[in-house]
């Protein structure tokens, strides 16, 4: 049994969002479950023609990058909100998470700052907390992520964090679990499932200012949007 529908708590005609990492595999989902729920939005792109090729026909596109601020100055302009799906591409480069992971997100919370954003979205992952995992054999890159968590939380903006497991191409119809801040170490989720996460939040006041680790899986009953966020508030 799959969650019901977005729950438009915070008023749809008051929404206009900017997803930030449009064009990657979990920023498309982003894209796309707020095209399906006809939630305004603008997708920041590197590359102009790959948006117009992944993305869906109509879709509002700005060309930009993270590590540029003043193109994100201006395609911040008049959205409300801000969905950030960015991540450093596995490569030899030792200095990408901290680039893309870290001043990009950096980048776009001043801007936000600047533009008055009303909520930060940024999604992150499962243990970035642990400095020692795996993972950081890569450049840092859980290191790096939880250092553009902290500044998130200090920035004075509205946040939530979502903390997604291993990451899937397809979708499945497990139910969500949804947990507090260093509770989940294990598990995985489709792609898909955590853009509705991320898009839901906007529309919850419970997930306001708050880390949210998710996962899908068998061994848990399936609950309301509501139910599921007020395990995190």
């Amino acid at each position: 049994m799959r969650q019901r529908e977005l729950t438009f708590c915070k008023g749809l005609e008051t929404v206009k969002a900017l997803v930030a990492g449009a064009t990657g595999r979990t920023g498309r989902r982003i894209v796309e479950v707020l095209h399906e729920k006809q939630i305004p939005l603008r997708a920041l792109v590197r590359d102009l023609d790959k948006g117009k090729q992944e993305l869906p026909a109509g879709i509002e596109l700005v060309q930009g990058d993270v590590g540029d601020r003043a193109s994100l100055e201006a395609a911040i302009a008049d959205c409300t909100v801000l969905l950030c799906a960015t991540g450093a591409s596995p490569s030899l480069d030792p200095t990408g998470p901290y680039r893309v992971d870290y001043l990009g997100t950096q980048n776009l919370i001043a801007v936000s700052q600047a533009a008055g954003i009303e909520q930060f979205v940024l999604v992150s992952s499962l243990c970035v907390s642990q400095f020692f995992h795996p993972l950081n054999l890569f450049w840092l890159v859980l290191y790096w992520k939880l250092q553009a968590e902290i500044k998130l939380k200090s920035s004075g903006l509205t946040y939530t964090i979502v903390r997604p497991g291993g990451l899937l191409e397809e979708s499945n119809d497990e139910p969500l679990r949804l947990e507090p801040a260093d509770t989940l170490f294990d598990g995985r989720i489709p792609r898909r499932r955590v853009a509705e996460v991320a898009v839901e939040a906007l529309f919850q006041p419970a997930a306001q200012n708050r880390v949210v680790e998710i996962v899908t899986t068998p061994d848990v009953p399936a609950m309301t949007w509501e139910e599921l966020f007020a395990r995190v508030a």
